[in-house]
């Protein structure tokens, strides 16, 4: 049986990046370059290519994911002296080739055989999405993948949430929607979403007006939730 505040659920949204796709593959995967600056230069590029996405919805100046994280990259790389056209190249290309994490693709069969339709609602443009997703084999467990990119502004903006109620036809109150990030929780919860916090680093809960209707440490435990 579903919680009570999940009760009401048609459809599961997920967040991409750092939800189902774990972007921790990609520190280990430049360690061999970036040595003792790996975390630093890694966490500093999240860090820009969120604020860039939050600036240029805000400034009504938007670029696609894929140039905003090509910004961020040289951001980061400029401000530790690195120079290297070949690590740039490659550091880009990861975004194209995740992994999922290990408990995803047995988490969507089981809310899909419970009649749950499934999506990803992301920041990613289109070409990213579609590259990561094959990479990372869940293409065929989701009914849809919707990019930010058919409104032109990044989340937490509402009309990039509004993207999903239109797809699948139901209220916000309908969808459940996971994330691993607390900013996209509280601003999907703000939208009207009942949402799912994948909280896998025990992180503090962010001191925004909304927050989650759960809080997981794992996708694994996300059927059980919706009472699938």
């Amino acid at each position: 049986m579903a919680h009570p505040a999940f009760a009401s659920v048609r459809a599961c949204v997920f967040d991409a990046y750092g939800t189902l796709l774990n972007l921790g593959d990609l520190s280990r995967g430049f360690a061999d370059a970036l040595g003792d600056k790996t975390v630093p230069v890694m966490d500093l590029w999240r860090r820009k290519q969120l604020e860039y996405s939050w600036l240029r919805t805000l400034m009504g100046r938007h670029a696609d994911f894929w140039e905003v994280t090509g910004d961020a990259l040289d951001y980061a790389l400029a401000s530790f002296g690195l120079d290297d056209p070949a690590l740039r190249e490659r550091m880009m290309g990861a975004w194209l080739t995740p992994t999922a994490y290990p408990e995803v693709p047995a988490m969507l069969d089981r809310l899909r055989a419970a009649g749950l339709k499934t999506a990803i609602l992301s920041n990613g443009s289109a070409p990213m999405l579609e590259a990561a997703v094959a990479s990372a084999g869940v293409g065929d467990r989701l009914d849809a993948v919707l990019s930010v990119e058919a409104v032109g502004r990044y989340k937490p903006h509402p009309s990039v949430y509004a993207l999903a109620v239109d797809h699948f036809g139901v209220t916000p109150g309908e969808i459940c929607f996971v994330s691993g990030n607390g900013w996209d929780v509280a601003g999907s919860a703000s939208f009207g979403f009942k949402v799912a916090w994948v909280n896998r680093a025990g992180a503090p809960q962010e001191r925004l007006p909304t927050g989650p209707d759960a809080v997981l440490t794992s996708l694994g435990d996300l059927p059980d939730l919706l009472g699938a």
